[in-house]
Formats: C-alpha cells, sequence, structure tokens
C-alpha cells in the first residue's frame, strides 16, 4: 500500500481522519448484507487503515516524535512493531465496541458504530502511538497469550478439553449478569490498584492495603449504621471515616519509614495482622456488633439514607445494578492521574521515586514524601470496601469480602500503575473470576482461573522488565543519533569553552553548566 503513488500535495488531518473513518464505516454496511458483522468489520477497518498508512505521508504535521523528538513514521521500527501494534488495537477496539452495543443495539448499527470507532483510531494510532508504548501493547499481548497456552496445557494434561473450557468461560462471563458483577468487582479492585500503585510509583510496597480498608470499612460501617443523618450528609461522613481511618493506618508505616527506617514490607504486614486482631475485637455483640442472622454478626445495618443508589444495567439487558461508587472510582483515577502529570506533588513523588538521591540534592524532603505517598496511599485503600458496603451489604459482617488488597497488588502490576492500565487489568481480572464461577458445574476445577491469572501476572512483571532495559538503549540510541545530526549540521556555530569565556565575559562556568542542562534536559 506504501509502493502505491501518491499525489503531490498535503492532505489536511480532520480530511484524512473524515476519509477513513466514511471508509471503514460504509465497508462494513456493504459488506455486513453479505458476511457476518465481524468478518465485515474487521475488512472495514483494515481497508481503512490501509487508507491511512497510503496517506500518512501526506499528513505531514500528524507526524510522531519519538524518543528525544527523532522522527519515528518511515523509520524500520515504526514500520515492523507500531504500524501492526496499531491496526491490531484498531480492530480489537472496533469489535469489542460493536459487541457491547449489541447488547442493547440492533446488529447492524452496533457494527457501524464498531467499524466508526475502528477506523478514527486507525488514523488516531498510526500517527500518535509511539514505539515504547507500541512495544508495551506487544509485551501484555505475548504475556496473555503465554497465560493461555500454559492455561491450555495445565487443562490438557489433567484430561480436560481446553477449547471447550475457554469457550464455556466467555460464553458464561458475556452473560448480562455477569457483565454487572464484573464491573462492579472491577470497581472495588480498580481504587484497591490505585492503593498499591501510588506507593510503587515511589519505590514503596503497601502490602498493608488489605488491612487498611478493612479496619476502614468497618469503622465506615458502624459510623453509618449509629448515626443518623440526613441523605448526602450521611455518605459524607461515611466516607471521610473510611479516608481518615485508611490513611491513618497507613501513615503509622510511614512514619516509622522515615522516624526510624524500618521497612514498610515489615510495617504493613504486621499492621494486617494488628487490624485483623482489631476487626476480630470490635466486631462482637459487646461491642460494635448485633446480630445478622443466625450464624453471622455485623454492624447495625445501615438506613437508607446512607445507601448509594445504583445504576440501572438495563441497557446490558440485566435486572441488576451497577455500583453507584463506579463513578467516585472514575474520580479516583482521573484525581491520580492530574496528581502524577500535572503537579508539582506528582513529580516530586515520581523524581524521588527514580532517584532518592538525586531528589534531595534538588531540594525535595525525601522524607516528607514517603510519608505523604504512605498516607495518600492508605486514603485511597479506606475507600476499597465502600462500593460493597453502601451499594450492596450496608453493613459489615464476617462474611465482608477479604483479600483485595492483595489483589490490587497483582493489578497494580498489571496495569504498569497506570490509571488507564490499571482500568483495563481490574476488568479483565474480574472477568477470569467471574467467567470461572461456571466451571464448577462442569467438573472443572475452577482454580483455572487462579492459574491464568498467576500467569499473566508473573509474564507481564518479566515481559515488562526486558521491554524498560530495551527502551532505555533505544532511547539512548535515538538522542545520540539526533545530536550527532544536529552536530554534524552546522559544526561552526558549536562554541567551544574559550570562545563561550570571551562571549560571557569572563564566566567559564556559565556556558558549561548550560551545556550540562541542555543534556539533562534532552
Amino acid at each position: 500500500m506504501s509502493r502505491l503513488p501518491r499525489p503531490n500535495m498535503t492532505v489536511p488531518a480532520p480530511g484524512a481522519l473524515a476519509a477513513a473513518a466514511v471508509l471503514g464505516t460504509v465497508l462494513t454496511v456493504a459488506l455486513d448484507m453479505a458476511l457476518l458483522w465481524w468478518v465485515a468489520l474487521i475488512i472495514g477497518v483494515a481497508a481503512a487503515f490501509a487508507l491511512v498508512v497510503w496517506s500518512g505521508p501526506l499528513v505531514p504535521d500528524e507526524r510522531r516524535a519519538g524518543a528525544g523528538g527523532a522522527r519515528e513514521e518511515g523509520t524500520v521500527l515504526h514500520e515492523t512493531l507500531v504500524v501492526p501494534t496499531a491496526l491490531v488495537l484498531s480492530v480489537l477496539a472496533g469489535l469489542l465496541t460493536a459487541w457491547f452495543l449489541d447488547l442493547s443495539l440492533v446488529e447492524p448499527v452496533a457494527a457501524a458504530l464498531g467499524a466508526l470507532l475502528g477506523s478514527v483510531l486507525a488514523f488516531v494510532l498510526f500517527h500518535r502511538l509511539s514505539a515504547m508504548l507500541a512495544l508495551s501493547f506487544a509485551a501484555v499481548l505475548a504475556a496473555g497469550i503465554l497465560a493461555i497456552v500454559v492455561t491450555a496445557a495445565v487443562l490438557h494434561f489433567s484430561g480436560i478439553p481446553p477449547l471447550a473450557t475457554f469457550e464455556r468461560m466467555l460464553e458464561y462471563g458475556s452473560r448480562p449478569d455477569s457483565l454487572v458483577r464484573i464491573v462492579n468487582d472491577g470497581t472495588t479492585y480498580y481504587l484497591a490498584a490505585v492503593a498499591v500503585a501510588i506507593g510503587f510509583k515511589m519505590k514503596l510496597f503497601n502490602i498493608g492495603v488489605d488491612g487498611q480498608y478493612r479496619l476502614a470499612a468497618l469503622l465506615a460501617a458502624a459510623v453509618g449504621g449509629y448515626v443518623m443523618l440526613p441523605p448526602v450528609l450521611s455518605q459524607i461522613l461515611i466516607v471521610v471515616t473510611a479516608v481518615a481511618v485508611g490513611g491513618m493506618w497507613a501513615g503509622i508505616a510511614g512514619y516509622l519509614k522515615v522516624a526510624r527506617g524500618v521497612s514498610e514490607v515489615i510495617s504493613t504486614i504486621m499492621l494486617n495482622a494488628i487490624a485483623t486482631g482489631i476487626t476480630a475485637y470490635l466486631l462482637s455483640t459487646d461491642r460494635l456488633a448485633v446480630e445478622i442472622s443466625t450464624n453471622n454478626i455485623g454492624t447495625p445495618p445501615m438506613p437508607e439514607s446512607s445507601w448509594v443508589p445504583g445504576i440501572p444495567a438495563t441497557f446490558l439487558g440485566s435486572d441488576q445494578k451497577i455500583f453507584g461508587f463506579v463513578f467516585l472510582a472514575v474520580a479516583v483515577g482521573i484525581g491520580y492521574w492530574v496528581m502524577l502529570n500535572r503537579s508539582r506533588f506528582g513529580f516530586e513523588l515520581r523524581a524521588t521515586g527514580q532517584s532518592q538521591t538525586a531528589a534531595e540534592a534538588s531540594g525535595v524532603n525525601v522524607k516528607k514524601m514517603v510519608f505523604l505517598s504512605m498516607l495518600f496511599s492508605g486514603m485511597v485503600a479506606g475507600l476499597v470496601g465502600l462500593p460493597q458496603l453502601l451499594g450492596s451489604s450496608h453493613y459489615y459482617a464476617l462474611d465482608f469480602p477479604t483479600g483485595i488488597g492483595f489483589i490490587g497488588i497483582a493489578i497494580a502490576l498489571l496495569g504498569r500503575n497506570h490509571p488507564v492500565g490499571i482500568v483495563f487489568a481490574s476488568l479483565f481480572w474480574a472477568f477470569l473470576s467471574q467467567a470461572s464461577g461456571i466451571l464448577p458445574f462442569d467438573g472443572i476445577p475452577q482454580e483455572i482461573a487462579v492459574i491464568s491469572q498467576a500467569t499473566i501476572v508473573l509474564t507481564v512483571v518479566v515481559v515488562y522488565e526486558v521491554v524498560h532495559r530495551w527502551g532505555r538503549r533505544y532511547q539512548q540510541q535515538q538522542i545520540g543519533k539526533q545530536l550527532g545530526t544536529t552536530a554534524g549540521k552546522d559544526p561552526q556555530t558549536v562554541p567551544s569553552a574559550s570562545e563561550g569565556t570571551i562571549a560571557e565575559g569572563g564566566d567559564d562556568t556559565a556556558p558549561e553548566s548550560d551545556g550540562k542542562r541542555g543534556g539533562e534536559a534532552q
């Protein structure tokens, strides 16, 4: 396609985008009359992507800059890695969109909208997807394939047909009621993973998320059950209580880290055990608990004024409701991204995580950053139990979900601590957990899902480490090439140290210092 003749002209980016969208959508609608909808969509999005590749050189303003500002389009790496990855992602996005819309719309309309989104993404990804990000997507894909292979091997040697098992899980996991449970569980997992990710960005391992959210949920449920307030005020009080308890419990580990040098791994493990003991002590009919049923005790049920209304899932074809706390999870994700990338605190947090020595030399209070990172991590951890508490159970009892904090560690690793990556990792984890629920009825061990989850997390961690090391070498090579090209264009304009001294009036440190700063910034 790239070898076909092109006119000697430029095409505005909106025009090229519109042409690709129209081609992909119209071709999908036309082929949908004779082929299966998913086949028509794949052909339509692939045709739109081919048009984007052909018209790429005609849209110079949309070229993607790679490491060090170097152009990536047209390079071998772009052709062999970015282009195939962008094509696969565009097709997958179109298929998933059409499948999701098909739950509430007629099939031709869902396919057309899926093709439209896939065609638009084809243009965006081809021009905007960097080589390093494409390599990350490829690593996730490779890890997923390896996890499927390992799981299939375990099933095969156990005498269980792998294809039939995967088909059964996919069929059950895509039912309307299962989709609602996946979103609800994913909301809880997302909050736990963000809490862990805040610590990971600081190179802190907050294993205590599990104890932090359980203690926060217990005390927040007790406040909601014993304190009667009107709506809104009651929810605010419960949320503030949970955030305060979670932050306080994690702040203990942060204080021990900065004041006594105690490893946060050791302190949070011990605090988990202490939180379990405190929870068992308080959850007694002599203290905070009342009898819920014959074999269950818990905090007093909260009045309806404290509940968070759910979202009807009729658009998914289900009579169940999605937790209203999904909007709080979205807000937490946005706040997490803004804090990391658009605030001074986020910059200092990432800088301290990369090198505490360099950050301290730059004037960053490292001890303060360590303490605040643990504090904020615990505050987010305090929210983990609230979707279940305010959206479903409305009290804290002996059967309240546990272990979510440890699941959050795996999801944060799988999502690479990125707010968007954690979304997909949370939903994927929730899908495997939900889809495996049907396996015992077919005589298949439910632990198959655990094997898949563990394999993909381990594989992703290993593959990403390889990608990270290769990426650093690639960026260094790109920067070296750019600097070499810049220096070779006009060597007469590069002053020597002595010339800089004369030009600056005898200040022999200024040019060298500026040069070093420029190199570091580059």
